[in-house]
């Protein structure tokens, strides 16, 4: 993940990255995917390495790094643990939100646990009849004294039963985007019931389930920057959350390539390695090429969010349809250059095939990256 115009700060926290990698997730991402574990224990590892709050502002608590960093930070993770790193973007995102725009109040409340991985976020936008039409979401907090009463239901939510604060996009005024607004809420809190733990294809070292809010009472407090504000943070928040995602397929499919690499030259078929037939070179060629492009594209992106460009979201958008579909492939290359093997559980090709699919559905489907890249660049 190393850059041309590198410092020796940011080569320093990649070579921490890797080697968290390496040691602490690597070894377990296998058992974790079997038994469906959720490595509590190695998210508190995390956080004292400073995983869990890279770019909530030092203002805050955080390291304050840029997205660029933490980008590919987050890289580096994946390429031990895929659904590991993605949880700890999650989560990462939600304490940046809590960092930037909770009341003084909430924020001494909720967020340095959060940074110590003492306690763990989740992200609750998604809804049973909302998912990329987030605006038009149904869950409705209701102004009662001293602050709001909670009703509706979220879906796909990650960690979900297993973390302590969440961050609820909820309905307090009329139709349309205007009409949310953003919440902490405690995860225990009276009225919350939780669904059944989902059995999914990927991500499976973090639990998914739905949350139902019954009558639950956030208090005044807990409203995050201003009631109508909450589309918007949601949106500020998947700009970036999409980058993460980006990083997270990136590093996968960066370990993918390796593990090929390093089977074409081991396996022999026909009395050499396979690696010397030439259809072997050429889709190896065209997996590097293929990351490459990627990796440069996830730093533009970065650096665009970094700048508060105007291009922005076009930029995240297109660099998230982009790299999680050719990242997918790259992985699909792998698992065929494995043969047999690559389908195996014996090796790891077949788990990040898993874990990678749902990153072109989740932060916005590849489909309404499209619709977004497609309504700005028509706007010009």
């Amino acid at each position: 993940m190393n850059t041309l115009d590198q410092t020796e700060e940011q080569a320093a926290f990649l070579r921490s990255a890797k080697e968290f990698a390496e040691q602490s997730l690597k070894p377990f991402a296998a058992q974790w995917d079997e038994e469906a574990i959720f490595p509590v224990d190695t998210l508190k590892a995390a956080a004292d390495m400073g995983f869990m709050s890279l770019y909530t502002p030092e203002s805050a608590g955080g390291l304050g790094l840029s997205r660029e960093d933490s980008a590919l930070i987050f890289a580096e993770l994946s390429k031990g643990c895929t659904s590991t790193a993605a949880y700890m973007t999650i989560h990462n995102m939600v304490a940046w939100m809590i960092g930037n725009w909770a009341t003084e109040q909430a924020r001494d409340q909720y967020l340095p646990s959060a940074l110590t991985g003492d306690t763990l976020c989740s992200y609750c936008l998604t809804e049973p009849g909302a998912g990329s039409d987030a605006g038009n979401l149904q869950t409705k907090a209701e102004k009662v004294d001293g602050g709001y009463k909670l009703n509706g239901s979220k879906v796909f939510i990650s960690g979900a039963g297993s973390t302590h604060t969440l961050v609820v996009m909820a309905r307090t005024g009329g139709a349309g985007p205007k009409g949310v607004s953003a919440l902490i809420v405690e995860a225990n809190s009276d009225g919350i019931r939780y669904g059944k733990k989902e059995d999914k294809m990927g991500w499976n070292s973090q639990p998914t389930r739905q949350i139902h809010f019954d009558d639950v009472f956030v208090p005044d407090q807990n409203l995050m920057a201003n009631e109508g504000d909450g589309f918007t943070l949601a949106m500020k928040a998947l700009d970036g959350g999409r980058i993460n995602i980006a990083s997270c397929s990136l590093g996968t499919a960066y370990a993918a390539y390796e593990a090929a690499l390093a089977y074409v030259k081991d396996r022999k078929q026909f009395g050499k390695a396979i690696a010397e037939f030439q259809n072997t070179q050429f889709v190896l060629a065209d997996m590097f090429t293929e990351l490459e492009v990627c990796k440069n594209m996830l730093i533009s992106a970065a650096r665009h969010l970094d700048a508060a460009h105007p291009d922005a979201t076009l930029q995240c958008a297109a660099a998230k349809r982009f790299i999680t579909d050719h990242c997918y492939d790259v992985v699909d290359k792998a698992l065929q250059l494995h043969g047999g093997y690559g389908y195996i559980k014996e090796y790891p090709i077949e788990r990040h095939l898993r874990d990678l699919r749902v990153h072109r559905i989740l932060e916005g489907t590849n489909e309404i990256m499209r619709s977004i890249v497609a309504r700005r660049i028509l706007a010009d």
